[in-house]
């Protein structure tokens, strides 16, 4: 990596240069506050490396668009904010049964509507799970700098090619418009997944048909020279609906599965000065950078306090969750919201340390001093 490449930019702006390294080649969206720039950069680097943008009338068409575009073997992306990212839960859903793989990025603004536009927030967490209908896995990655927000925009995109699915990059307002120095690596120093395609001289192809040995079906391309049904139907190995019971619970069971037997393939966490931790701080987004702070003041002051940042939200890091929760006396959970990933930290945890929540809806950041209270309340 030469060290001449380090570049001031945004969270949002580092998202791109992710994506475009990752081989995004298609971004189809719609712009709002505070994803903008990730439309706009998008916009302007696209047509130069060979891809297409286009800017949609609406959210909902700018993830059929992503849809489409994933579908004709090109990676693609689309960026929103709460808003938006409701209206996009239809699509998602149907990304999911058709095992469409493509990336969302969802700056996480206040709400519930309109809110307020240009402040913070963590408030679409459950969102991200539980936000379509019907049983189906999430992968939704959560940064705390712009570095991450290149590096885990790359991963979002591996994760989505590996698993043939929709994955969700949860940032929020503070990482997204945020400006830090970081070093773009060479692309030769990153790891980049592709769909695993058939041969064009496969006469047996079956769009969902799982070869033995593989985690999801090949796919092919539109124009590739197969032709192959797809939709939000139940489905069989060739693609086309059916009504049979039997074949609906192998369908969702595998989609299901995919994910779930490789949480240790998917789950990324941070943990920060947690060898003799009394209490925890737990904490994601850019809320762990007030967290990691407060937890260095309150080393300082002699107290046993450490951090666990979950990285991947969905799906949630329980093992390890429920691993140091035997240890420790309390956990704080620090989020932009009025109480969502805590009630996962209660589900894991299970009564065995006690749990203490931080949350603010006012549009204002959770300071470190604020987290520092909590600690030494706490302790």
């Amino acid at each position: 990596m030469k060290k001449n490449n380090i570049k001031l930019m945004q969270g949002n702006e580092a998202c791109v240069e992710g994506a475009l390294a990752a081989g995004m080649r298609f971004y189809g969206g719609y712009p709002i506050t505070p994803s903008t720039e990730i439309a706009e950069g998008s916009a302007q680097k696209l047509p130069k490396v060979g891809g297409k943008f286009i800017q949609m009338e609406d959210e909902i068409a700018g993830m059929a668009a992503t849809i489409g575009a994933a579908l004709t073997g090109v990676k693609a992306m689309t960026a929103t904010s709460g808003p938006g990212f409701s209206l996009k839960q239809e699509n998602i859903g149907y990304a999911a049964i058709a095992e469409i793989p493509c990336v969302i990025v969802n700056v996480q603004r206040h709400g519930p509507s309109t809110g307020l536009p240009t402040s913070p927030s963590q408030g679409d967490v459950m969102q991200a799970k539980w936000g379509t209908h019907g049983d189906h896995p999430v992968i939704a990655i959560s940064p705390s700098s712009v570095k991450e927000a290149f590096d885990l925009t790359v991963r979002c995109f591996n994760l989505a090619e590996k698993y043939r699915t929709p994955v969700i990059l949860l940032l929020d307002e503070i990482v997204g418009h945020m400006r830090e120095g970081i070093a773009i690596p060479d692309p030769s120093e990153l790891e980049i997944i592709d769909r695993k395609k058939p041969s064009k001289d496969d006469k047996n192809y079956l769009a969902y048909k799982v070869e033995e040995g593989e985690i999801v079906p090949a796919m092919a391309g539109f124009g590739d020279g197969h032709r192959y049904h797809v939709t939000g139907l139940v489905h069989d190995e060739s693609g086309f609906p059916t009504n049979s019971n039997e074949i609906a619970d192998v369908l969702c069971t595998r989609i299901m599965k995919k994910v779930e037997d490789h949480v240790d393939d998917i789950v990324a966490y941070e943990e920060f000065h947690m060898e003799d931790a009394e209490v925890v701080v737990l904490s994601y987004g850019g809320t762990a950078r007030s967290a990691k702070s407060a937890v260095k003041k309150a080393r300082e002051k002699g107290l046993k306090v450490g951090m666990f940042r979950p990285i991947t939200i969905w799906p949630f890091p329980e093992k390890q969750v429920k691993e140091f929760a035997k240890n420790v006396k309390g956990i704080i959970v620090a989020e932009l919201n009025y109480g969502q990933l805590v009630l996962e930290v209660e589900r894991v945890v299970k009564g065995s340390a006690d749990i203490f929540h931080i949350g603010k809806v006012d549009g204002e950041i959770i300071t470190p001093n604020e987290i520092l209270s909590k600690i030494e309340e706490v302790i």
